[in-house]
């Protein structure tokens, strides 16, 4: 059986492309993550769902990885490395503690790449960033991964980067945008209903 993931199953609400990609894993900080992505195919089914690669190109994708599988699993290795540096980064951001400087030192490397593909091109607007028109590659779906992970690292965004507080080890990240910055669950409807009940319960047993 496939193992490859449908689109409507991977969660994009996390507020910048990079949480998104780091949240590919479920209890990514307990002592069993469920991993999402399994192969080159996963991949392209998420990026494709992230809106990063268009149906057409995510087709033609599909269909290189095939004809190359070897080239294809060493880009997804390459992928799965930079989900987890951008991860171990912004939860060290968030915990308020020292990162490490390889996890950075690869997400510059994967800029450096990402940048020499992106141009300024003509829009309705005047002018816009674009990444370059060139044959499908197995490392394009990471190029706004990237970057996305050097703007927010940058930007006045980075002091609300939050991981939900389950005890458990949800482990998922976001920004919070609430007005207080009072935010503290990847969602209400589970980790925060979870928590919700267990202090009520708590109350119960104490009266």
């Amino acid at each position: 059986m496939s193992q490859t993931m449908d689109a409507h199953t991977f969660d994009l609400d996390a507020g910048a492309l990079c949480l998104d990609f780091a949240n590919t894993v479920d209890w990514h900080a307990s002592d069993h993550p469920n991993d999402n992505l399994h192969n080159y195919a996963d991949l392209i089914a998420w990026a494709e769902a992230a809106a990063i690669l268009p149906p057409d190109r995510a087709e033609r994708s599909r269909q290189m990885a095939q004809m190359q599988p070897k080239l294809a699993g060493a880009a997804f290795d390459r992928a799965i490395r930079l989900r987890e540096a951008i991860y171990r980064l912004f939860v060290d951001v968030s915990e308020q503690r020292a990162f490490h400087a390889e996890d950075l030192a690869f997400l510059n490397e994967a800029l450096s790449e990402a940048l020499s593909h992106l141009q300024v091109v003509p829009s309705s607007a005047g002018f816009d960033w674009s990444w370059e028109e060139s044959p499908v590659g197995f490392n394009q779906i990471l190029w706004p991964v990237a970057r996305s992970a050097g703007e927010l690292l940058i930007s006045d965004k980075l002091k609300r980067v939050r991981q939900c507080a389950d005890d458990r080890g949800c482990g998922y990240l976001f920004v919070d945008t609430s007005r207080n910055r009072s935010r503290r669950w990847c969602s209400m409807e589970s980790c925060g209903n979870r928590a919700k009940a267990h202090r009520h319960y708590q109350r119960q047993q104490k009266a």
